[in-house]
């Protein structure tokens, strides 16, 4: 797929892991690092058009990014919780970008296929929210166009995406993406998707 300049990947990595007991970014699943396989993939659907936000472990993490083609932002405010990344992410976004693909570094079983289904439905409708649709939940990762920018400085605290999503319901795709379920929060989800890994 040839990716558009303007369409850019906000890829979200800036949580402590707490449950996780240390940086889970760093964890390898396929032989490489949560954080590098999230960022390739990413760069798979956008090339050079994706910024990764970090904040709680930024210091151990940016040089598995050093190689990469992304933009790396610190978030100094990740105690508050997603909404402070989210805000960060999307205020940074370059001028003529007409929409940002959202995705979170620990949704491992997602796919650089799975995004490209959402950016090119996107594409097809460039004025429609794009969003993963699982368990009973629209969620991340997501397209969100650019007239939905402006939302993303109202989020506080753990707030996500999905209150905006929900805000935005009657035109809103939702793409079937049972991968998005999946997400690393402990040493034990890890084992579930990889047996042996870490």
């Amino acid at each position: 797929m040839n990716p558009d300049t303007n369409l850019h990947v906000l890829v979200l990595a800036a949580g402590a892991a707490s449950r996780f007991g240390s940086p889970k970014q760093l964890v390898r699943i396929g032989g490489q690092p949560l954080l590098h396989r999230a960022v390739s993939q990413a760069a798979q659907v956008a090339g050079g058009a994706v910024t990764v936000v970090l904040g709680a472990h930024a210091q151990q993490l940016t040089p598995v990014l050093r190689h990469s083609p992304a933009s790396v932002l610190i978030n100094r405010h990740w105690e508050e919780g997603l909404a402070s990344s989210l805000r960060l992410g999307v205020s940074r976004l370059p001028g003529g970008c007409e929409g940002v693909l959202v995705t979170l570094a620990d949704q491992a079983a997602v796919t650089t296929f799975d995004l490209q289904r959402l950016a090119s439905a996107w594409r097809r409708q460039p004025d429609w929210l794009i969003a993963a649709s699982y368990e009973g939940h629209t969620g991340v990762p997501a397209v969100f166009p650019s007239h939905t920018f402006a939302s993303f400085g109202e989020l506080r605290g753990d707030a996500g995406a999905r209150t905006i999503l929900a805000r935005h319901a009657d035109r809103c795709l939702r793409i079937p993406m049972p991968n998005a379920a999946i997400d690393i929060d402990t040493p034990e989800d890890l084992l579930k998707l990889e047996p042996g890994a870490g």
